[in-house]
């Protein structure tokens, strides 16, 4: 792809270090950002560049980093690369929650993920090099990917709920290793997940080895549910931490503000090195099957699960011995057939459904079949027609106002990770809608940071805790990934009820000095790349 010199007039230019004084002149060439030149001062750009872009009084930020998205496969999509280009956002992490699709053949990622990650359209194998190598030239955004630890465990242990030998634990390490020698960011767990509930600390600590000695993170869904039970997985964090060095990083950190202040606050105590992500919504989504099924179970192959499900004996022994236990989560309790809306199911015969609680569905379904029907069958028999590929929306017991999510968001270690799912006919309007809402809620709603704020937020801090190379700042020499936001309008369109709507306010977005979204439409350019973990190039 041949790189033209582009001027980007009339600019505000703001990163994490402030808002520049006046307007400015950024000249872009060879994909970095080649001056920032004050309006009307010496020295400013007079050449005759091939493209220029008025900016007419815009924000000229860093291109946003989603430091928790789970498009990996969805990218190559342009409804994706739309929708994740009108939030701004020129780059994602993926690998997230312990599963993905490298290292292996990637069909463990798209078997138990199917509902979260879909299916990857050419990966098949050749590890975390050729995941990235897939990328390279194929999409309008950059992809980082870090080295998924239940993956791991799955290419070494299989389908395993044991500890693993001496042997075994080798193999795992040697594999993060490798993946991170061929550029992954750091090593992920998602320990309410199969099979990365089954791995202990002193597992996942050895896993972690590797990662502290190349200078990653170790990005961690925690067990056991946050929200009031967020001491219990830090304290497994914490463990982990003191054992490697390691630095770490709580995914999706949601509960009450002061829960998260005091727990941010115990790790620096400890003296570990911490940061988290979240997204500005309280409710979260995930596969149907983990709240709602024992991991013992689902840890088995979909086929044989759904055998099980479909069996009127081991449904009545999961109704009188597993389900009960649900109404005692922290973050659903007795109400669970309320508070999980299905989002994605794939079997046919239950489209109807999307949008509908539980409790709602089993009593549309008991009015449509003239059976009754509870919401513990509804959620059975949708499992077992869409062979276990169902997620959902999950509301919370206590939701967060705008001002607790403020308040999180606001806090020095945040790093926005929009948690974004791709797949689904009424998804969680997160995936389109999060990189909007944060300039919104936190500028112009709450006052909680100013766009300084929202540059660390959404890009500065990412760009460093991760290693992704020159990005993140507004500069002479870093790499022209760039957003023009208009701080007026930006703001997400996708809600709850409307999940797929667009985002406003940002019609103009370049990578590596590429436009790749020009009047809020896709320009067709792919100048998106697979990232390798560096902290000082690209």
């Amino acid at each position: 792809m041949v790189l033209s010199p582009m001027l980007i007039k009339d600019a505000r230019v703001v990163d994490e270090r402030g808002e520049r004084p006046g307007r400015h002149d950024v000249l872009v060439d060879g994909g970095r950002i080649v001056s920032v030149v004050g309006r009307g001062t010496r020295g400013a750009f007079t050449g005759r560049p091939e493209q220029t872009v008025d900016a007419a009084g815009r924000l000229l930020m860093p291109g946003f980093i989603d430091a928790h998205s789970h498009a990996d496969g969805a990218v190559f999509r342009p409804d994706v690369q739309l929708a994740l280009l009108r939030q701004g956002v020129t780059t994602i992490i993926g690998g997230q929650d312990g599963v993905g699709f490298a290292p292996g053949d990637g069909e463990y990622g798209r078997e138990y993920f199917a509902a979260i990650n879909g299916r990857h359209p050419t990966y098949a194998g050749g590890g975390v090099a050729g995941l990235l190598a897939g990328y390279d030239g194929a999409t309008a955004l950059n992809v980082a990917t870090l080295v998924p630890a239940g993956t791991v465990r799955f290419e070494v242990m299989g389908r395993s709920t044991a500890a693993p030998t001496t042997a075994e634990l080798a193999g795992m390490r040697g594999l993060v290793a490798s993946a991170l020698a061929e550029g992954a960011v750091g090593l992920s767990t998602g320990l309410d997940y199969v099979p990365g509930v089954f791995a202990d600390a002193a597992e996942l600590a050895e896993l972690c080895r590797p990662v502290a000695d190349a200078g990653g993170v170790y990005v961690t869904h925690m067990r056991g549910g946050y929200e009031a039970n967020s001491a219990a997985g830090v304290d497994e964090v914490l463990e982990i931490a003191a054992a490697t060095g390691v630095r770490v990083h709580v995914s999706h950190f949601h509960a009450e503000p002061a829960v998260v202040r005091g727990e941010l606050a115990r790790m620096a105590r400890s003296g570990a090195d911490a940061s988290f992500d979240a997204y500005p919504y309280t409710r979260g989504c995930s596969i149907l099957a983990m709240p709602i099924l024992p991991s013992e179970l689902t840890v088995r192959p979909p086929d044989e699960v759904v055998r099980v499900l479909a069996d009127p004996a081991a449904r009545a022994r999961l109704r009188a011995e597993w389900f009960p236990a649900i109404a005692g989560y922290a973050s659903l309790g007795p109400d669970w057939p309320s508070m999980l809306t299905l989002a994605h199911v794939a079997a046919p015969e239950f489209d109807w459904a999307h949008g509908l609680t539980l409790a709602e569905a089993s009593a549309l379904a008991s009015t449509r079949s003239g059976v009754p029907t509870d919401a513990i069958d509804l959620a059975l028999d949708v499992l077992v027609a869409s062979r276990l590929e169902v997620n959902v929306v999950m509301a919370v017991q206590h939701e967060r106002t705008d001002a607790e999510l403020a308040e999180i968001l606001a806090l020095p270690g945040a790093i926005g990770g929009s948690d974004g799912i791709f797949v689904g006919r009424h998804p969680h309007p997160r995936a389109r809608g999060t990189f909007a809402r944060y300039p919104e809620l936190l500028v112009r709603e709450q006052a909680a940071a100013g766009w300084a704020g929202v540059a660390a937020l959404t890009s500065g801090r990412a760009a460093r805790r991760f290693g992704l190379g020159e990005r993140g700042v507004v500069a002479e020499g870093a790499i022209a990934d760039l957003v023009l936001v208009d701080p007026d309008r930006v703001r997400p369109r996708a809600s709850y009820a409307s999940p797929l709507e667009l985002a406003e306010g940002v019609d103009d977005v370049f990578v590596a000095g590429v436009r790749v979204l020009a009047g809020g439409e896709l320009t067709g350019a792919t100048p998106g790349r697979g990232l390798r973990r560096s902290p000082a190039g690209s």
